[in-house]
């Protein structure tokens, strides 16, 4: 059996740590209170075209569930779609 590295050795732990972390701003971001009336503007639509997508994902891998085992189906909902939601709602919270 393959043995689990530490968070820093895996890139997949740490994506889905930050992408459910509602106060994590995107690289380059910034502090809200200091932005200006056009960086917010364009923070919300950047956040407003990666929540589509998640949603688009979410959509796609619940239409593919609907083809699996029972027991495929269920790994799904308790690993992928855990990690899309938690993306989804961190970008809608943003």
């Amino acid at each position: 059996m393959k043995k689990v590295l530490p968070g820093k050795a895996r890139p997949d732990i740490d994506a889905a740590v930050r992408g459910g972390d509602w106060a994590q701003a995107m690289d380059g971001e910034g502090a809200p209170e200091n932005a200006t009336l056009e960086h917010a503007l364009y923070w919300k639509q950047i956040y407003t075209e990666i929540l589509a997508m998640e949603e688009k994902v979410l959509a796609r891998i619940r239409q593919l569930m609907t083809t699996q085992s029972d027991q495929g189906r269920r790994e799904v909902e308790l690993t992928n779609v855990p990690v899309v939601v938690a993306q989804a709602e961190r970008f809608r919270q943003r």
